[in-house]
């Protein structure tokens, strides 16, 4: 008889056989379990005491134009007119290195007196203009 005409179980194999890797990863996993605890380390440490901020403050050195609401102006909370902008603005932006100037308008104030007012200050020298938000429950 030949070999190929016998059905029997006398040949080879190809399966893999999962039992002896399942017992080494389950050897693993104890020994990493084991280590575990033993790999953490703790030093003391001491931590400042938290400090209270003190409330004083230093004074603001930002520059803001008002235009308020009944048609004047204000740099800083003093009032200027129109015409007086120019000279205001070159005595506060000339000896500072920041040209750097805020704007608060009024809900009231048209666009075009706003447009003037930013004109004027960016001849005078002004390199930066931002705008303040409008404070809630005051539109």
């Amino acid at each position: 008889m030949s070999m190929g005409s016998t059905g029997g179980g006398d040949g080879l194999s190809s399966d893999i056989n999962v039992t002896p890797l399942i017992d080494v990863l389950l050897v693993l996993l104890i020994i990493f379990m084991i280590t575990q605890p033993m790999s953490r380390k703790a030093f003391d440490v001491q931590v400042p005491p938290k400090q209270q901020q003190k409330t004083k403050e230093k004074p603001s050195s930002q520059i803001v134009l008002e235009l308020k609401a009944d048609g004047s102006y204000a740099i800083n909370g003093q009032p200027y007119s129109v015409t007086q902008l120019d000279q205001a603005f070159h005595q506060v932006f000339d000896p500072r290195p920041a040209k750097l100037l805020f704007v608060k308008a009024a809900p009231n104030r048209k666009y075009g007196e706003v447009m003037q007012a930013m004109d004027i200050a960016h001849g005078a020298g002004v390199q930066v203009i931002g705008f303040t938000p409008t404070e809630p429950g005051k539109q």
